[in-house]
């Protein structure tokens, strides 16, 4: 029953028309050329199209992202934050007061919303159900919240210097300290690895793009307060990210995580394409070429038909095999 309704609610946000959640994740990805790389600024990607959001806002402007099924209307803190983030990038380039407006409404409500989990650390929590391999039950949170939620907030202090979102990023970043064990949401690895970890599961799963969102969280932080403590977590992100890449390349594809399972889960098209500017930002925040030769030949897969074909056949036999 539980897949049936899972297959249901897959169907009504995939194929029937009308708004969905999808609505607002699936923009295309693209970095953003006006972004510095070693002081405060505009966000690292342009969030352009999120920034517009066409589905439903709540009575004070928030955006609501429509899962249908069971899950139906619900605050998503990553979309808010992501919102936030896009229109901070427009204001930066037009000073317009709506754009300041929205970006200080989703900074509100981050800061509003802002609560202590089970082990008293400071988290944004999803409060509904998520279909994942090992079903994530509500309230659940996440390391990509967490760093995206730290962006939004620190360059909102910038712009207006009010302490309380300052405050809000410092009780956000603790959790950062922490293993998911503790209540935080780091994980290190059997090889020493240090992982910021999407969905807290056991065993760990790494997701690709959320280790890499959380970890420009981290960087933010450290740009903003000069905390040693966050320089020495991206240092160790960035070579996670290095040892590991490998891992992720298929020969023809990326994988969205390391699932652990017979099939792999291979990145649907939004993600790798995703995956790639994901490296090419790693490229200009650190320097390492590495990034950028990746990003290279991930992107040249993308050209060949028959690896297109070849990641949809094995990304089918993943969801039929484990959802």
């Amino acid at each position: 029953m539980s897949r049936l309704q899972y297959y249901r609610r897959i169907f009504n946000a995939y194929l029937v028309p009308g708004k969905s959640h999808l609505t607002f994740w699936h923009e295309t990805p693209q970095a953003n050329p006006g972004a510095g790389a070693y002081q405060l600024g505009e966000y690292y990607m342009l969030f352009a199209e999120k920034a517009d959001y066409q589905g439903q806002h709540d009575s004070v402007g928030i955006p609501m992202l429509d899962y249908h099924g069971r899950i139906g209307l619900q605050y998503n803190p990553i979309a808010i934050a992501q919102w936030g983030l896009g229109n901070y990038n427009l204001y930066c380039h037009h000073y317009n007061n709506d754009r300041k407006k929205k970006f200080l409404a989703a900074s509100d409500w981050l800061c509003a919303h802002l609560e202590p989990n089970s082990h008293g650390s400071w988290v944004w929590n999803h409060n509904f159900d998520w279909e994942y391999r090992s079903p994530l039950k509500a309230p659940w949170y996440s390391a990509l919240a967490q760093g995206q939620g730290i962006s939004l907030l620190v360059r909102a202090y910038r712009e207006t210097n009010a302490t309380a979102y300052l405050e809000a990023a410092q009780r956000a970043f603790a959790t950062f300290l922490k293993s998911t064990e503790e209540g935080g949401v780091t994980f290190t690895d059997a090889r020493g690895n240090l992982w910021f970890e999407e969905y807290i599961v056991s065993p760990p799963t790494h997701i690709l793009n959320g280790f890499i969102w959380a970890a420009w969280g981290v960087y933010d932080y450290f740009l903003a307060t000069q905390a040693s403590a966050a320089r020495d977590l991206f240092a160790q992100a960035v070579l996670t990210l290095r040892a590991n890449l490998d891992r992720y390349d298929l020969g023809f594809w990326s994988l969205y995580e390391q699932s652990g399972t017979l099939f792999p889960m291979v990145a649907s098209p939004f993600y790798h394409r995703l995956h790639v500017v994901q490296l090419r930002v790693m490229r200009h925040l650190t320097g390492d070429e590495i990034f950028a030769r990746l990003a290279d030949k991930w992107e040249a897969y993308t050209r060949s038909r028959t690896k297109r074909t070849r990641a949809l056949c094995y990304k089918s036999a993943f969801k039929l095999c484990y959802y």
